[in-house]
């Protein structure tokens, strides 16, 4: 081989290699690399957080109002609603990061193809939801309810805990005229009987309860149905945004040890934080268990809905959906291992 040709052809290669190299960094500079302060502190990571003025978000209620965020290098942005259905519209239409949401809106949008996931449990209860009546209707045993016009929330807990509690008292949904409401309607309706019953939650729940004073009766099972109260995120975001979850998750832990240890400033910081009675919050504040969890209660509540939407026909699928595709665990199991009770 002639060697003269042999080390043009290995220079030539070379000026091509490092050409390469040349443009990869260009490029690579032409990024905007964030700014660090003085100390090399990142700025806080903007970050738009949906969820209610219901009792089942006051981790994130006391998180925003102690600083966890911000702690965290997150700057939070609050989008509020009056119930988890509409907070988690909010991410669906690209309004929001995170939504709080119940479990029985969130299975409704995995059957029509929603690409979420559920990254928490952060409430749960079996006392939460229950229909409250008018007695002056004719209402003193549950049998009562038959023919009777009951308003409720489509595609919420309240819709699937009616069915429930017909069903443990050996009536269907054909057996009540039901109607569908607003939350922020049912007191105005059954005051004003425009309906018979409704059924709802905290705090709509006992505020009606106490309108209704002597006229008023509950009915509640803790056996039939627990209620989980979660947060939500989209899929891409999650998966392009690993330490931003980390850190969302991380001021809710925060938060949960916060109320576990100061019950009485988490009273406080959810009244002012919703403009509700104080008295309203410590009457409702131990139906709830205020954890940052995952557990196979949660997979095992969906898998039970999807079953009675697909019998109801509210939904097209007739197929189960694996709900461990739609939970995404890997982030909570790295900041509080114990806080995942699964093998997911």
């Amino acid at each position: 081989m002639n060697l003269p040709l042999t080390r043009m052809v290995h220079r030539c290669v070379m000026a091509k290699v490092s050409l390469l190299f040349l443009l990869i960094g260009i490029l690579l500079g032409c990024q905007k690399s964030p700014s660090v302060d003085d100390h090399g502190i990142l700025p806080p990571q903007r970050i738009t957080i949906a969820y209610t003025t219901q009792p089942q978000n006051t981790l994130v209620h006391v998180a925003v109002a102690k600083g966890y965020f911000k702690e965290e290098g997150l700057d939070v942005q609050s989008l509020m609603f009056t119930y988890g259905r509409a907070s988690l519209q909010s991410l669906l239409d690209h309004n929001s990061d995170f939504a709080a949401v119940a479990e029985t809106p969130f299975m409704f949008n995995v059957l029509k193809g929603e690409k979420i996931f559920l990254i928490a449990n952060v409430e749960a209860s079996s006392k939460n939801n229950a229909i409250v009546a008018r007695k002056d209707a004719g209402i003193t045993t549950t049998g009562d309810l038959k023919g009777k016009r009951i308003g409720f929330t489509p595609g919420t807990t309240s819709d699937f805990f009616l069915d429930s509690l017909l069903t443990a008292n050996n009536l269907t949904r054909n057996d009540i005229k039901p109607i569908a409401l607003k939350p922020e309607e049912m007191a105005d309706a059954i005051t004003e009987n425009k309906v018979d019953a409704v059924c709802t939650w905290n705090y709509p729940l006992t505020q009606i309860k106490r309108l209704l004073a002597d006229n008023g009766i509950i009915f509640q099972d803790p056996y039939i149905y627990t209620e989980t109260y979660n947060f939500a995120t989209g899929q891409e975001f999650a998966n392009k945004n690993p330490e931003t979850v980390k850190r969302f998750l991380r001021a809710m832990l925060k938060a949960e040890r916060f109320v576990a240890d100061h019950t009485s400033d988490a009273e406080a910081i959810m009244a002012t934080a919703t403009k509700t009675d104080i008295e309203l919050v410590r009457e409702v504040w131990n139906t709830f268990n205020y954890r940052v969890t995952l557990d196979q209660r949660l997979l095992l509540t969906l898998e039970d809905e999807t079953r009675w939407a697909i019998k109801n026909h509210l939904t097209d699928k007739t197929v189960m959906p694996d709900y461990r595709k739609f939970i995404h665990a890997d982030s909570l199991r790295a900041v509080a291992p114990g806080a995942v009770r699964t093998d997911w």
